[in-house]
Parts: C-alpha cells; sequence; structure tokens
C-alpha cells in the first residue's frame, strides 16, 4: 500500500513539474510574455496586445505542442524497444528509421522541393528503411531478435552512407547547410500543419502500445516464458515495431534527427518508477514531453543564434548515460 501511494505521489509531481515547463514554454524568448498576458490570451480574454496573441498563438503553441509531442513519442519508442529486445541500450533507431527519414529529406532537399514534401519523404523513407530491415531479418536464419538488429544496423548504415553521398555532391552555398541543419534536429521551422500531421500519428500509435503495457512485461522475460504465459509473441512484437516505426518517422519528418531522447529518458522512468512497463511507459510520455520542451527552451534562449536540438540532448545525453552506467544503482538485465 505504502509503495502504491509512493508511486502516486511521484507521478503527481512529475506531472506538476511537466505543467509548469509547459506554461513556462510559452514565456520564454526573444519576446517576453507575461503570467498576466498569458492567463488572457489561454482563456480567451480581451487584451491589448495582440503582439502576444500573435506569438504565443501562432509560433510559440505550434513548437511548444511540438516538443510535447515528439519528446512523449521518442521516450514511448525507446521504452518499448528496450523491452521488446530485452536490452537496455536500444534507441528508437536500431531499426534504421532515423537514417531512412535523414536520407529521404536530404533527397527531397537536394531536389529543391517544398517543405510539405521534405517531411513527406523523411517520413516515408523512415518507414521503407524499416520495412527492409523487418523483411531482411526474416529471410535470414537464426536468433530473430539478433538477425533483426543487424538488419536494422546495415540498413541504417546503407542510408546513412546515401545521406553522405548527398551531403557530397549538393550545392555547398546553399543546399549543404540546409541538409546539414536539418540533420542536427530544430523545431524553429514547425507549423500548425505539422501537428495536425503529427496528433493522430501519435494517439493512434501510442494508445496500443500503452494498452499493451502489461504484456511488455511478459517480453521481458524472454519469448519462451512469454508465449507459456499466453502471449503471442510475433504479433505483440509486430505491434510494436510499426507503432513505434510510426512514431519514431513522424517525428523525424517534422524535427530533424533528435538523439538520445528515446534512449536516456526510459532510463530515468526506470530508475523513478521501478521495471513495471505499467509505469514506465506513461512515466516516459511525461518526462519525454518535459525534457524536450524545457531542452528546447534552453535552445532558443541561452545565445542569440538558436542551437539545435540534437546538439543539446546530445550534451544532456551523453554525460547522462554513462553516468547510468556507472551507477552502481543501476541493473542492466531484464
Amino acid at each position: 500500500m505504502k509503495k502504491n501511494t509512493s508511486y502516486k505521489l511521484r507521478f503527481i509531481l512529475l506531472f506538476v513539474l511537466f505543467i509548469a515547463v509547459f506554461f513556462l514554454s510559452f514565456m520564454l524568448g526573444r519576446y517576453k510574455i507575461f503570467p498576466d498576458e498569458l492567463v488572457k490570451i489561454i482563456l480567451g480574454l480581451e487584451t491589448e496586445n495582440i503582439d502576444a496573441v500573435t506569438v504565443v498563438l501562432n509560433i510559440r503553441l505550434p513548437r511548444v505542442l511540438a516538443a510535447l509531442l515528439i519528446g512523449a513519442s521518442l521516450s514511448v519508442s525507446g521504452a518499448s524497444y528496450q523491452g521488446m529486445f530485452r536490452n537496455p541500450l536500444v534507441s528508437p533507431d536500431i531499426l534504421g528509421a532515423s537514417s531512412g527519414a535523414g536520407f529521404g529529406a536530404s533527397l527531397a532537399i537536394i531536389l529543391s522541393l517544398s517543405y510539405f514534401s521534405i517531411s513527406l519523404f523523411a517520413f516515408l523513407f523512415g518507414l521503407l528503411s524499416v520495412i527492409l530491415a523487418y523483411i531482411l531479418s526474416k529471410i535470414g536464419r537464426g536468433n530473430s531478435t539478433l538477425s533483426m538488429v543487424l538488419s536494422g544496423i546495415m540498413i541504417g548504415s546503407l542510408f546513412s552512407a546515401m545521406t553522405s553521398f548527398i551531403k557530397l555532391i549538393a550545392d555547398t552555398n546553399s543546399v549543404l547547410p540546409q541538409i546539414t541543419y536539418w540533420l542536427m534536429g530544430s523545431l524553429s521551422s514547425i507549423k500548425k500543419a505539422d501537428i495536425y500531421f503529427l496528433l493522430p500519428i501519435t494517439v493512434i500509435c501510442m494508445l496500443p502500445i500503452l494498452l499493451l503495457r502489461w504484456r511488455i512485461n511478459l517480453l521481458t522475460t524472454g519469448d519462451f516464458d512469454a508465449k507459456s504465459m499466453g502471449v503471442n509473441v510475433k504479433l505483440l512484437k509486430f505491434i510494436i515495431i510499426i507503432c513505434a516505426t510510426l512514431l519514431t518517422a513522424s517525428c523525424v519528418a517534422v524535427s530533424g534527427m533528435i538523439g538520445f531522447v528515446g534512449l536516456v529518458i526510459p532510463h530515468f522512468a526506470r530508475r523513478i518508477f521501478g521495471y513495471d512497463y505499467r509505469r514506465v511507459l506513461p512515466a516516459s510520455i511525461l518526462l519525454g514531453s518535459t525534457f524536450l520542451m524545457l531542452t528546447d527552451d534552453i535552445a532558443r534562449t541561452l545565445t542569440t543564434s538558436e542551437i539545435p536540438l540534437g546538439i543539446l540532448t546530445s550534451f544532456v545525453g551523453v554525460p547522462v548515460f554513462i553516468y547510468l552506467i556507472i551507477s552502481r544503482g543501476e541493473r542492466y538485465e531484464y
């Protein structure tokens, strides 16, 4: 009983932190928004400051919502893959989704396609890379999990090589900087249309994972044990791969490549809430969204020129991950 109360208190504190960072994100930036103005804008009350209304509703609202959705999606994808592969070092791009999306976006940029086409190419090639990795793992013999991981690494390397080739032949004055900046990840160009694209995919794909989170607990015991307890392992893995891939590909399609969120955040969730996926996945949603909103706040306020998110998440993620590896309190066994 005391444990359940303790977990509830932790969730409450985490939710309060999430709400605080959410509203703080609207007030931070080059154009300062004061709390009383923000309250009036949110409640739809009249305000004399028209510029504040424009900044909050047209610029910061899409950006904050994008950070929320992307942080939650990458964290849930990472946690799901770590449970499925029974490996805490697995990240959402283990099957090559990020590399495929990066190639798709680079190809669209060098072809001088529209902003929408860049996102579409990134999304489709992200899906394609995972499909190729999945098919290749089924063709191969031996351990299916190992074959899938190795196939993902190989396909990801192939798309990374093709991206490097595009960068090699790209115009160094205009196209190459655009490709490089996109690959570093940023929310600076987020539009309302991106939210309309992200939101349904996030809800539709995250819901099955959350509903099946207790079965992921059984999956972490091993395929044989999970089967003996009545779990359709092949179907469960297929659902996780499809949902996690769609979440990852859609995130990379609108924000570029943002690393370490899906790798590090699940570790924080397990540190705070244990190894029960009934708590780990909801905690990953709150932690991931809070982390990326806060990181984006730092990215647009720390210097006069905006810092790409991929750089900041790496600066934060690498030392934290090293600490988690060497810390005596972290167990790396499922």
